[in-house]
Order: C-alpha cells, then structure tokens, then sequence
C-alpha cells in the first residue's frame, strides 16, 4: 500500500514539473490597443494628371492669390459664407471689404477673398472642384506645386503665358528646373484672369483627364467668353494690403509660404505664433467646420477620426443602390417578410379577419397601407377582441338551442335557404361553412352576417 502511494506521488510531482515549463510560455496579458500614426496606406493621393486637370483653370493667376484661392479652398463651407456675404454686399469692395469682415470667424485666407469677389465666385460656383483643390492642398502641398509649375510651363511653351499690364511673368532656371513666377505688375492692382485651359496649354497629353473650362463669373467685366486669349475683368484696385500668400517653388519640396504681418492687418484673430519658426502654412482644422477629408490617414491626422464613417459610408451607398430603401424592405415600404397587399406572415386566403377585405388588407385601409398612425392598430386589436369574445359567446348559444334551417342565421344566408334540419345550413353564427365566421372561415359558420 505504502509503494502505491509513493509511485502515485512520484507521478505527479512529474505531472507538475511538466507543466511549469508550459506556464513560462504562456504569453502577457494583452495591452490595450495603441493609437497609431496615419498609415499611408490609407491616403488617397491624387495622381499628377488627376492634379494638372483641377490646377488648369487657375494655375496662371498670379503666385500671391493662386495661394490664397488654394487656401481658402480647404474650407469650403466658409467660402459659401464669404460669396453669400459679397452678395449681400455689393457695394463694399477692395479694402473695405477686408475691414468690414473682420469680426467674421472665417480664416485669414477666405477674409481676403472678399478684395477678389471674382476669384472667389469662382470657388462659391463650382464647390465640388473646390473641395478637390483643398484636399490635394492639404495632403499634397509639395505635388500642388510641381503642377502649377508643370502647366505654367506648358502655356509657357505654347507661347500663351506672357507679361503685360495686368501682370508680369519671369524665369528662373532652365529646362527641368525652370521657375516661371507671376506677379502683379502694379501690386496694389489685381486682375483676376479668365482662359480656356484647352487653349492656353496647348495640346492637352493626358486625354483621360481633359481640362475644364469654367466661364468667368457675370458682372465682374470680362465680357463674352472667348475660345482662345486671356481675358481681363475689373481691375481691383487698392488691395495689394489682402495679399499675404506666396510660394516657395523649390521642385519636388515646393510649399505656400505665409507673410504673418499682413495677415494679421487681414484677421485680427490671425495668431501669427504659429509662424514663428516657419512661414510654412498650416492648415486650421477648426475652420473646416466639420467637412470631411478624402481619407482615413487625414482624417486621422486632423483628429476626425469618426467611429465607423466608411461603414456609413458603404451604407449610404447602398441606400442609394435601392432608390432610398431601408433594408431588407419590399416594394411600397412594405416591413420584413410582407407580402405583397400588406398582408401578415402565415395569413393565407379563407383566413382573413372580421372585416379584412381581398389581398389582406385591413379595414378601411388601402393595400400595402396601414391607417390610423401608431396607436390605431391597438384600438383596432381591442375591438377584435370584444368581437371575439361575442362569437364565442353566440356558438355557445347556437349550440345549445338548434335552429331550423333556411333563415338569415341558418343555411345559405338567405331567408328559407339550406333546409330546415336542426343545426343544418352554414348561418354565421351556427355551423355552417365557408363565410367570414362559418367554417373555413376565422370563427365558424358560414355566410355573411
């Protein structure tokens, strides 16, 4: 007995020497989750003709307000805001209507659009565009600015970018590394230029992303649209003060930089501490008032990261799909597993309610429609109750005190119909067949009431 118990020892001391090895390994609790940087995987970049196509139409505006449009384009809903304020103010113009915005909360960039009502029409009237140039501001700065450069050559080349008294154009560098700036040539007078991008930059290489011609907003000057040549409206005079913005063209690290001591004689909010190392702009995400940005990677890096907005997304899409349709909804609203005429799941022909007409539907209500709002259907389930409990209540009686037949309340359902047995013929309230309450029926006999 004693031996027993010491080789049932000896096997479990092995047993538990096994499994200390087993424990070691057994992993660490679980972290929670990290936040992690932006992946690029995620971002949605534009390709360099997707860029060339939606920089056509400005890429010859001079440096200064070709910055401040691409800018303020990153907040779209303030440029609607702006345009509604210029409308409503005609009259206000230039610097004036730079001072008079000041207590606006829009950013620096949209407040001296007010100076260039034209430029910024342009942006109000054509939004989808607009957004496009803000994002691929936003997250390709650098890309932005190897278009301009690259479709400022091309008209260059085409003999269609030249200086003149509107404004005057230079070159720095040569062959891949040419700079074409453009410059106000008086600088307290800007002029908005109107062309068409399929002329100005001659034959167009990437035909699956063709140019877009956007015709000069009405009542600024410009006169009838041409098919070729630069076209002037109104001079803006006195306004050189709302220019703040400029570039630095270096290739391939190209960048708008910001001239903090005129923005802040624009935007008395402006905090000019934020360019105190670098004049390199910043894009202010509480301007964009909630707008959402082109992907993930940049909504994570401006903090909207909003739980589940692809799944809404792809929702929404397939709202869309359906004409506007709930889910797993049939034809005419109809709920889950309906049937056509609104009928209930299980409520076949022959087995309709009291008082339910053809298809299903209840009374007084139309097919595939239901009436009365919420609480008529518990009104309605009430009085089928009280019915119920009265037909219970005349079976019983009917049983119990046989009838002739033939009467209205005997067989047939018309008077002297079916005979004259006892209990015979198919009235309603006896046992008769096939009617509303007969048999066959939802309560019993057969004809009509």
């Amino acid at each position: 007995m004693r031996r027993r118990s010491l080789l049932a020892m000896s096997a479990l001391l092995m047993v538990l020497a096994g499994l200390r090895p087993v424990r070691a390994q057994q992993p660490p609790p679980s972290q929670p989750p990290q936040p992690q940087p932006p992946s690029q995987s995620d971002r949605k970049p534009f390709s360099p003709p997707e860029l060339d196509q939606m920089l056509a139409p400005i890429a010859l505006y001079s440096d200064s307000l070709l910055s401040q449009m691409l800018m303020a384009a990153s907040y779209p809903l303030e440029i609607v805001e702006a345009a509604r304020w210029v409308k409503a103010n005609p009259n206000v113009k230039g610097e004036a209507a730079v001072q008079a915005v000041q207590n606006q909360t829009w950013d620096v960039s949209v407040k001296s659009l007010v100076a260039f009502p034209s430029a910024l029409m342009q942006l109000n009237d054509h939004l989808d565009w607009t957004q496009k140039l803000g994002d691929a501001m936003i997250s390709q700065q650098q890309d932005v600015a190897d278009s301009i450069q690259r479709l400022r050559a091309k008209a260059a080349d085409a003999g269609n970018l030249n200086s003149g008294p509107q404004q005057t154009v230079s070159t720095q560098g040569s062959g891949a590394d040419r700079t074409i700036v453009i410059e106000p040539t008086n600088p307290d007078v800007v002029y908005v230029p109107s062309y068409n991008p399929n002329w100005a930059y001659g034959s167009w290489s990437e035909p699956a992303y063709p140019p877009t011609y956007y015709p000069p907003p009405a009542g600024y000057g410009y006169g009838t649209a041409l098919a070729s040549g630069l076209l002037w409206g109104l001079a803006f005079a006195g306004v050189g003060a709302a220019l703040y913005g400029g570039w630095n063209w270096s290739r391939g690290a190209g960048y708008v930089n910001i001239n903090a001591n005129r923005a802040v004689n624009i935007d008395r909010n402006f905090d000019r501490n934020r360019y105190v190392n670098s004049g390199r702009w910043q894009h202010q995400v509480e301007h964009r008032r909630g707008v959402a940005y082109r992907d993930g990677a940049t909504r994570q890096q401006f903090g909207q990261n909003r739980p589940g907005a692809e799944q809404r997304q792809q929702f929404r899409g397939q709202l869309q799909g359906q004409g506007g349709q709930r889910p797993n909804v049939g034809q005419g609203g109809q709920r889950p597993n309906i049937g056509q005429g609104g009928q209930r799941p299980n409520v076949g022909q022959g087995g309709q309610r009291p008082n339910v007409g053809q298809g299903g539907a209840r009374g007084n209500v139309g097919q595939g429609n239901r009436g009365g709002g919420a609480l008529g259907g518990v009104n309605r389930g009430q009085q089928v109750n009280r019915e119920a409990a009265r037909g219970r209540a005349q079976q019983g009686r009917a049983a119990s005190h046989p009838r002739g037949g033939g009467g209205m309340r005997a067989g047939g359902g018309r008077p002297g119909g079916g005979g004259g047995r006892p209990g015979g013929g198919g009235g309603m309230r006896a046992g008769g067949g096939g009617g509303a309450r007969g048999g066959g029926g939802a309560r019993g006999g057969g004809g009509r009431r």
